[in-house]
């Protein structure tokens, strides 16, 4: 098969001195009621070879976890809507810059948390820094999706959190592949990213997030939700 780029990304990237190819795999639209097994089987062995590893991003696994909500079943209160508010915006996500967003922040970290993480984000910006709220917060407030322009519907009309144990989900991709290839499940997009769970301890973790940091999957409606990273043989 063939292997496309998407958008103005590279195939290939070089990190360290070494190439990898980022190798994006196209799928349907996922949806709740798929079965992420299925999905894998459906897409990827053909694929594979000895060594690879095939990352997916977080959002499918959510969604396939039913963690994916409509925004018109999401009622947000009052401190969501004054909280929204505060939430720098970027093109690249809307991240709690919602109101419905920000509300299920809210009941994934707990009132409390998210509180402080904005009080401590509020002193940051005084003294020039950036990033307080999300470091406090946590992963889980960090993972939350909404849509942002060029989303794949329906999911232009859903707030998506984040996948629930990640580690145990690489795992069980891995085993239910039984190749010799390791697994990691990502949350990258156009300003960076983070590797969420992976199917070894083995796998380096900085190593993934520097061949991904250009996001080979692409931000809007690609529907390539996994790919393969697979180092290239001087």
């Amino acid at each position: 098969m063939t292997f496309k780029p998407n958008d103005d990304k590279n195939l290939e990237i070089v990190v360290n001195g070494e190439s990898y190819q980022r190798l994006p795999i196209k799928t349907h639209v996922v949806m709740p009621n798929d079965n992420i097994l299925t999905i894998i089987d459906q897409y990827v062995p053909e694929h594979l070879e000895d060594g690879d590893i095939l990352f997916i991003t977080e959002k499918i696994v959510a969604i396939t976890q039913g963690r994916a909500y409509p925004i018109k079943d999401v009622k947000p209160r009052k401190l969501a809507y004054t909280l929204s508010k505060h939430v720098t915006k970027t093109p690249h996500g809307i991240g709690l810059g919602m109101p419905e967003t920000m509300e299920m922040a809210l009941r994934e970290c707990g009132t409390p948390r998210i509180l402080f993480a904005a009080g401590v984000s509020a002193l940051g910006k005084i003294v020039g820094r950036k990033g307080d709220f999300y470091n406090v917060a946590g992963y889980k407030a960090r993972s939350i999706d909404g849509p942002t322009n060029g989303t794949i519907p329906p999911y232009n009309e859903y707030v998506v959190l984040g996948p629930e144990n990640p580690d145990e989900v690489a795992k069980e991709v891995k085993k239910y592949l039984n190749k010799n290839i390791e697994v990691v499940i990502v949350d990258i997009n156009d300003l960076g990213g983070n590797i969420l769970g992976a199917s070894s301890k083995l796998v380096d973790l900085d190593l993934m997030v520097k061949i991904l940091k250009d996001n080979p999957l692409g931000q809007k409606s690609q529907s390539t939700p996994m790919g393969i990273i697979r180092k290239v043989s001087q």
